[in-house]
């Protein structure tokens, strides 16, 4: 009896042991695997699990250093290493009690995409853009990672994924605007790029802000109860923050591209102050000042009046926060009957134009849309001066007259104007108006103007007034 007790405590003496030493191992976060992408010329931090107390050594192949980091009482550790100017393949090895070995890693710009359908949509939704480009789009320069969508209650510092190869097959499931984004950063910066897809269709902007940053504003707040809940996406402050952003905060980055708010169509008088709160909170999370590219929704049939074009003169709004820009689309859009616009080519190069040129500092291309900067009233006639509009403005091309310009009196009643272009400035006048007031272009759910600056931008639709507008069923 004696014996089988010894030969019992000794089996579970070596079971613990074995278990203590499984779990001594490095384990890294998802978002470091074989073929990632690391920021080039930055500082990268590497983090990750081990035993409490052991070290851990970091090797990089691109200059054969090697870092060390002693992991904490809570079994964690961080390191953070630098990266040179792009290039790879390199290796990085971490040692322990175990070894951990990333391979083919390149050095490059790595860019956050996010948002909600219109920018998760792919091939697989039918996008014939998507359906002509899969054939030859292996580019190894090119790498992918998707974050599942995922919620939690609070911020996690790890999310399931893997970064791959942009090939046909992997690039079926993956975002056609993020790709198309990517791929133009890729040939006109010719260095590897890393794109990380995190994005849910339906989600309101809200779900992608920390929680504590909504509710700590009661106006934010107050909006974000009134969502209903679904079966489809969360709408709970906070839940794809903590599981599908905060995971990659540490993992460093160039900058991000959004492509949401159609979502938040009923809560467009706050969409400006949430998305400052957004993009406020991004900053601080990832401790630098990312550049912040996103999309103008596009010309849709909502429902209920004006709701649409609110949100999208709430973007419009967001573009004095520093560091954003916004791309219009109105021009991109084939039908007003679905809030998935198939054009996405468009819409990734437009944003890619965004970061090349403010990010990476390239000239000798436009890439802002026209502007309202200003009136003036000159009897019967408003001139409305734009910026982005130095060439002069154009029609679309067959087109023999400018639509979608409304002015009105002070009996705030708009009736179509005649249009004359003149370079950068537009003259409006309606015979029946004899003192106008106020101008609008495009400013409805469905409206799709015609008229562009010369680099084929189409103008931003904008009012000049500030009248209450009509909300109701249409």
């Amino acid at each position: 009896m004696l014996k089988k007790i010894v030969v019992g405590s000794l089996a579970t003496i070596l079971t613990l042991s074995t278990t203590l030493t499984s779990f001594a191992e490095i384990r890294l976060p998802a978002v470091f695997s074989d073929n990632m992408v690391l920021q080039q010329q930055s500082n990268v931090t590497f983090w990750g699990w081990s035993s409490p107390g052991e070290k851990i050594f970091i090797t990089t192949s691109w200059n054969n250093n090697t870092d060390s980091v002693k992991a904490s009482a809570s079994a964690s550790w961080k390191l953070s290493v630098a990266t040179p100017a792009a290039g790879g393949p390199y290796t990085v090895t971490l040692k322990a009690s175990n070894t951990v070995v990333l391979k083919n890693v390149l050095i490059g710009e790595v860019w956050v995409c996010s948002g909600q359908s219109n920018m998760q949509w792919s091939s697989l939704n039918g996008l014939p853009e998507m359906d002509s480009e899969l054939p030859a789009s292996a580019n190894s320069n090119i790498r992918l990672f998707q974050i599942p969508q995922t919620t939690s209650a609070y911020p996690q510092d790890n999310c399931p994924g893997t970064w791959q190869e942009c090939n046909p097959e992997n690039l079926k499931s993956f975002s056609a605007v993020a790709y198309f984004f990517g791929k133009k950063l890729q040939e006109q910066l010719n260095v590897p790029i890393g794109l990380v897809n995190t994005s849910w269709g339906g989600t309101p902007a809200e779900v992608w802000t920390p929680k504590d940053a909504v509710e700590s504003s009661p106006i934010l707040k107050a909006e974000a109860d009134k969502f209903a809940k679904n079966d489809w996406w969360p709408v709970e402050a906070g839940a794809t923050y903590n599981a599908m952003i905060a995971p990659i905060t540490n993992f460093n980055i160039a900058g991000a591209i959004w492509y949401q708010g159609e979502s938040n169509t009923n809560s467009a008088s706050t969409y400006d102050r949430l998305m400052r709160t957004l993009i406020n909170s991004w900053r601080k999370a990832w401790n630098k000042e990312i550049p912040f590219y996103y999309v103008q929704i596009a010309p849709f049939t909502y429902g209920w009046k004006n709701i649409g074009m609110l949100l999208r003169e709430a973007q419009t709004k967001t573009l004095e926060h520093p560091k954003t820009g916004m791309v219009v689309i109105t021009d991109l859009v084939e039908n007003i009957k679905d809030i998935h616009p198939r054009q996405k080519k468009g819409v990734g190069n437009r944003l890619a134009a965004w970061a090349l040129a403010e990010t990476y500092g390239k000239t000798g291309f436009a890439y802002k849309s026209p502007l309202y900067k200003n009136m003036q009233v000159d009897k019967n006639k408003i001139t409305v001066y734009f910026d982005n509009a130095e060439d002069g403005l154009t029609l679309k091309a067959g087109d023999k007259k400018a639509t979608e310009f409304y002015i009105a009196g002070e009996d705030k009643n708009f009736l179509p104007a005649d249009v004359k272009i003149e370079n950068d400035r537009v003259i409006l006048s309606n015979k029946k108006i004899k003192k106008p007031v106020a101008a609008r272009f495009a400013f409805s759910n469905t409206a799709i103007g015609n008229i562009f600056n010369k680099a084929g931008l189409p103008v931003n639709p904008f009012r000049t007034d500030d009248w209450t507008v009509d909300t109701g069923k249409e």
